[in-house]
């Protein structure tokens, strides 16, 4: 029995080499198991294994990011005002304020805002660049931190599962659409999404103290509800491995540093005691209202969005189960995992957690299922491997390969056409949400700092110094404050047909109006009279041509005697279009089959400019 014992400890030994050996450099070697648990090391060019080193792993994935910094919009108009405009009021003192950031109901938490915004700070105290600048700079902060964690998850993947799952992971996360969209949203999903890449890479690499620590920096700091995707590493901890001690005490740890001071930062800001996400927590199940008042969608709301985000990827990710089933099935043995690997029901069991529970709430965002997106990436990538051993296993019975040879020399075309299917797809999506949605909308408000650069030697402006821009039922595709020029620029609402509550304005900053109940604030979702000031006083305004008019959402563009059309870009129609052509872009087929309205900015006639000539100098 002792000897037993000892040579299995020498085996596991020999195999934590060997993974530690393939973390550092991840460029040696591939081990697979068979004839038990006899790890059997094998030089990857041997089985037809190309992959990338960790460092062109990592510069993959930051060119990838940065692409989504720049070229990815603003998809949800909660990323703007509960993020950005905050962050906005913080560094220059304006911005709107939402009813989540009044004292009386202090749901979010402005702690996230300031880790946030440090490096965007630093970087408008050093080089004092525009503000669009800093938007941008701020999203590629984002995105190179998505990186990192990226990279991480990564190791972390191919010490679990090899070099082989590791590199599908890394190319699916690479032209993910979905990745596209979530990597630099400046959202507490997006921020939970890149500490699940943290918690389960150091679960992987059993790092279990960072863990939980990042898992604790997912709860308390951004979305309380993302510790569920934590609660399988609870399991393997507790259960499986008994380290009752480590999970305590780095629970502790964890609340002491991240909870305790995010509590005294909170609590100076809204100026009173504030736990922000025990506040979230109760509004959301145990408020009269709760986020149904926001919209409720069906059960397949979810499937629709992720097929359009990661399709292949997200088929193959919720039949991994199956394929394992059949793997084991049919190849048997020499598909058992190996001894000290974490068992397949607790490792795929945070997506499925996940997507159940949120699929179950009638309440649904595309931005709640951002934590278990590499997850998505994870579990496909697992499934087109199992797919390479079945098929490998076919060819074998028929005698068509050896059963000697590795299953990944004979088997490159399965992982190779799920690929370039995937990123195609991927690719195709994530070019029209760019160019039939985003591009006319960044478009229309980069406009505004060539016209305040057009009025930069005006002397006087008839209704005063402030510039009014006006939005009607566009107000939820405003990019944020950081595109307003200057402080003589000002935005505005007026009435449309939206009844909801818009938000209001930050008192002036020397107010410290964080701490100041705002007006006619509610969390009823209630129509706010008060938000909308007269068209007349509009000198700017931007709005989507539809061709349809209502009595209270006109259409300002055919009314020449009012307005000028500054500019005009094309806007994908999504009701009028076919969904052949506005599911994926099609070059030549998506500019001439699909239908496209006018995203207009318009200028009132009644706003006058008077300028000072410019005189040239000898």
């Amino acid at each position: 029995m002792g000897s037993s014992k000892a040579k299995q400890r020498r085996l596991n030994q020999k195999e934590m080499n060997i993974k530690e050996k393939l973390g550092k450099d991840n460029k040696e070697i591939l081990v697979h198991f068979k004839d038990g648990d006899k790890p059997v090391v094998v030089n990857p060019g041997d089985v037809g294994l190309s992959y990338p080193s960790t460092m062109f792993a990592f510069k993959f994935l930051v060119s990838a990011r940065f692409c989504a910094a720049v070229y990815s919009h603003i998809t949800d108009c909660d990323e703007t005002y509960n993020f950005w405009e905050p962050s906005h009021y913080l560094l220059f003192g304006q911005g709107f304020q939402t009813w989540e950031y009044a004292p009386s109901y202090a749901l979010r938490s402005y702690t996230y805002i300031l880790i946030n915004i440090v490096p965007t700070w630093i970087y408008q105290q050093i080089f004092e660049p525009n503000k669009i600048l800093l938007f941008y700079f701020h999203r590629c902060c984002l995105g190179l931190f998505c990186s990192f964690c990226e990279y991480y998850f990564y190791r972390g993947v191919c010490r679990e599962f090899g070099i082989h799952i590791g590199r599908l992971v890394l190319l699916f996360q690479l032209f993910s659409c979905g990745m596209f969209i979530a990597s630099c949203a400046y959202l507490p999903s997006s921020f939970s999404m890149y500490m699940t890449l943290l918690s389960v890479g150091a679960w992987f690499q059993r790092k279990y103290e960072l863990a939980v620590f990042t898992t604790a920096l997912s709860a308390f700091l951004s979305w309380p509800f993302a510790g569920l995707i934590g609660l399988p590493i609870a399991l393997d901890m507790l259960v499986l491995r008994g380290k009752w001690f480590t999970f305590i005490k780095w629970s502790i740890i964890s609340t002491i540093i991240i909870l305790l001071p995010q509590i005294r930062i909170d609590s100076l800001y809204y100026g009173r005691l504030v736990i922000a996400p025990l506040n979230i927590v109760l509004y959301n199940i145990f408020s009269p209202h709760g986020p149904t008042l926001y919209g409720t969608e069906p059960w397949s709301f979810y499937i629709l969005n992720m097929t359009l985000n990661f399709n292949v990827v997200f088929f193959a990710a919720f039949m991994t189960p199956l394929f394992l089933t059949l793997v084991k099935l049919f190849i048997g043995k020499s598909s058992i995992r190996p001894r000290g690997a974490i068992p397949y029901f607790l490792s795929l069991a945070p997506l499925y957690l996940w997507f159940t529970v949120l699929t179950i709430q009638p309440h649904k965002e595309e931005r709640f299922m951002f934590p278990i997106y590499p997850l998505l990436s994870l579990h496909g990538a697992i499934s087109v491997d199992a797919v390479q051993k079945i098929y490998y296993k076919i060819l074998s019975l028929c005698n068509i390969v050896s059963t000697r040879i590795h299953y990944l020399r004979y088997t490159a075309p399965v992982w190779v056409l799920a690929v370039f299917f995937t990123s195609l797809f991927c690719v195709s999506r994530s070019v029209l949400l760019y160019k039939g949605y985003g591009s006319p909308v960044m478009n229309t408000y980069f406009e505004l700092s060539q016209l305040d650069a057009r009025f930069a030697n005006s002397s006087f402006i008839e209704r005063g110094e402030v510039i009014n821009i006006c939005m009607g039922k566009e107000w939820y595709r405003y990019p944020s404050s950081f595109f307003l020029p200057n402080d003589k620029w000002n935005v505005s609402f007026i009435k449309s047909e939206f009844r909801g509550q818009l938000p209001g304005h930050y008192l002036p900053a020397h107010l410290n109006s964080t701490s100041l109940e705002p007006p006619n604030m509610n969390d009823a979702n209630r129509e706010e009279p008060s938000r909308y000031v007269p068209l007349d006083e509009c000198d700017f305004l931007i709005d989507l041509d539809t061709g349809r008019s209502t009595d209270w959402e006109p259409n300002y563009s055919n009314h020449s005697d009012e307005w000028t059309i500054v500019l005009s870009s094309p806007y994908l129609d999504n009701q009028r279009t076919s969904q052949y052509y506005r599911l994926f872009y099609i070059p030549y087929i998506f500019e001439t089959h699909a239908t496209f309205l006018s995203y207009n900015l318009l200028q009132s006639k009644s706003f006058t400019l008077k300028t000072q000539p410019q005189y040239q100098t000898m």
